[in-house]
């Protein structure tokens, strides 16, 4: 059993084939509730232009469609197996042009400069490969003034020891990135952000990170 539960982890980076399947629409489930949470220190209503990036099963695509009706909501993933996942779950916004997906990675965003209003991260930022250019590529495609929006259940949490524990192993195994409060300010201050706060969740060892371009 063990041994499942490694191999299952391993596809929590880049869902992929049958048990990448299962990750992505676990991960639905499993970070519906932080989701909401983070999103709520958001206004996204007024959003014209939205990205989610590493959109895995699809669902924080259909919340932010909800959220903002005018809106038009892309969805990157560089797994196949999130994009058909998302896909499934936007069916009948895809159809009417109001969600759009993209298989792509973070480095090499595939939209113009300027052309995002809102951009979430949520559960992923610690998985890019190249952080302090991947950071640069979202402010690029950012308009002046957009909001760039951090969630994450992985964090160096000092008021809460237990949390470090679980996560220690979850990040050597993942090769995460792996950041506290401060180290995190400091990165995406490096990468040209500005008006930076962040929110904690310290029973739950979640964070929100609100930015601005």
């Amino acid at each position: 059993m063990q041994r499942f539960i490694n191999k299952l982890i391993l596809h929590v980076r880049k869902p992929k084939g049958f048990l990448g399947l299962l990750m992505a629409r676990g991960m639905n489930s499993s970070h519906n509730k932080m989701t909401n949470w983070g999103l709520e220190f958001i206004n996204v209503k007024d959003k014209k232009n939205i990205l989610d990036i590493g959109c895995g099963g699809g669902r924080t695509l259909k919340k932010l469609s909800i959220s903002s009706p005018d809106s038009t909501v892309y969805g990157i993933d560089y797994s196949k197996e999130s994009i058909a996942i998302s896909t499934g779950v936007n069916k009948k916004d895809i159809k009417k042009g109001k969600v759009i997906l993209k298989e792509s990675g973070v480095s090499a965003l595939p939209f113009g400069n300027n052309f995002f209003d809102l951009i979430t991260a949520i559960e992923t930022y610690f998985f890019w490969p190249d952080l302090k250019n991947d950071m640069k590529e979202v402010l690029r495609v950012l308009k002046p003034n957009g909001t760039f929006l951090i969630i994450s259940g992985e964090y160096k949490n000092d008021k809460n020891n237990k949390f470090d524990k679980r996560n220690k192993s979850f990040v050597e195994k993942l090769n995460m990135h792996y950041h506290s409060p401060e180290d995190l300010t400091k990165l995406l201050t490096a990468a040209g952000f500005k008006d930076l706060r962040i929110e904690e969740q310290f029973e739950k060892g979640w964070l929100c990170a609100i930015s601005k371009k």
